[in-house]
């Protein structure tokens, strides 16, 4: 297997996706937020308020944000003009802050990478927005949880 992005003269290129079909796109990505026992005892009704307003939300419209711009963040991926993301955030069993990024298109390459850059950025907004409680957050792994519609789907068990 080769990487995608390196020609044959081992320069950087972006990937051809001329030849390639027009498909339905979609990627799961997913981050986890450990947030320290006095950050979690602010949870209330499945959210955090801080002065700068209500940590979820606004972690979710920037993790949206952030999708829409990944081809102008990470060199050699295309522009994408996403039909839908969609990010939800939540509690796990082990009380880690779990944050999924789901982004669509139907297009002729994936985006694993705007799903990824969502959770990402949604994470880090939690971070920044909880910050001032405590600097013991801990973005713990960022990582494609499925795909779908490319060469190859792809489920994490």
């Amino acid at each position: 297997m080769s990487l995608t992005h390196i020609n044959e003269q081992g320069k950087p290129t972006m990937v051809n996706v001329g030849e390639k079909a027009v498909t339905l796109r979609t990627a799961t990505a997913r981050s986890i937020v450990v947030l320290p026992d006095e950050v979690l005892q602010q949870l209330t009704g499945g959210d955090l308020q801080t002065k700068k307003g209500s940590v979820f939300q606004v972690a979710i419209i920037a993790g949206i944000m952030a999708a829409k711009k990944t081809g102008e963040l990470i060199p050699l991926c295309h522009p994408l003009g996403l039909d839908n993301c969609d990010i939800q955030i939540g509690l796990n069993d082990a009380q880690e802050v779990v944050v999924d990024c789901t982004a669509s298109l139907t297009a002729k390459t994936g985006v694993e990478m705007e799903a990824l850059v969502g959770a990402s950025i949604a994470a880090l907004t939690i971070y920044d927005m909880c910050k001032a409680m405590s600097h013991d957050i801990v973005i713990k792994e960022t990582k494609l949880m499925a795909k779908t519609g490319g060469k190859r789907d792809f489920k994490r068990g």
